[in-house]
């Protein structure tokens, strides 16, 4: 073994001297050895794998599969005309005046003037107010109801709308509400001749041509 580490030259070697070595056999390097454990390599004409998270959050869950949101594909509303919608369902003040004035006349016949009166101020008050902006949607479409119930004969169902506006809407109903709450209460009482004026009014009578 010691012959193999001794290069070629003087064979002839004092005791001290240091051993020599071959620098060639130093330099040399092992065989390679084969790695069992060792992946193989993708074939050439695969591509890379998607990569499963952004190489700058690498938090960031997977985009893979994800589907956009879908779209809307119905004709967007426009605020004016979300505003046009809600205007037309708003009720009309003269079909609900017209209904308190029906009720008015066919209690003038059992009531005093001056009661009476005061609930024509009141009703005038209330049309006003409407007319002018000072009543919201819910007040209009409840004094909508409350006259087509009392034009029915629906006298607790138009009391109670009554008093749910003295309770929700106490401000805008108080200068004229008194006035609706008298008509409610008069209109309870009257005979069923006097209620066809409210169920069914009168056309005026028109004075006859003469004939010359």
């Amino acid at each position: 073994m010691e012959d193999m580490y001794v290069t070629a030259g003087n064979q002839e070697r004092g005791w001290n001297d240091p051993p020599q070595f071959s620098y060639g056999l130093q330099t040399a390097r092992p065989p390679p050895r084969n790695l069992l454990n060792k992946r193989a390599a993708p074939p050439a004409g695969a591509g890379a794998p998607p990569p499963l998270y952004s190489s700058n959050n690498p938090l960031a869950p997977t985009q893979c599969g994800l589907a956009p949101p879908p779209l809307h594909k119905g004709p967007m509303m426009t605020l004016k005309e979300a505003g046009r919608s809600q205007s037309e369902s708003v009720p009309d003040v003269e079909a609900v005046v017209l209904v308190l004035k029906r009720a008015l006349a066919a209690c003038r016949q059992t009531i005093g003037d001056q009661v009476c009166n005061d609930v024509d101020k009141r009703l005038r008050l209330l049309e006003d107010g409407w007319r002018s902006g000072q009543l919201s949607v819910p007040v209009k479409r409840r004094m909508d109801a409350l006259s087509q119930e009392l034009q029915s004969g629906h006298w607790d169902a138009a009391d109670e709308i009554h008093r749910s506006l003295m309770v929700d809407h106490v401000t805008e109903v108080i200068p004229w509400m008194v006035g609706v709450k008298r008509l409610i209460a008069e209109t309870r009482n009257l005979s069923p001749e006097l209620l066809q004026l409210l169920h069914h009014p009168a056309e005026p009578v028109q004075e006859p041509v003469s004939q010359s």
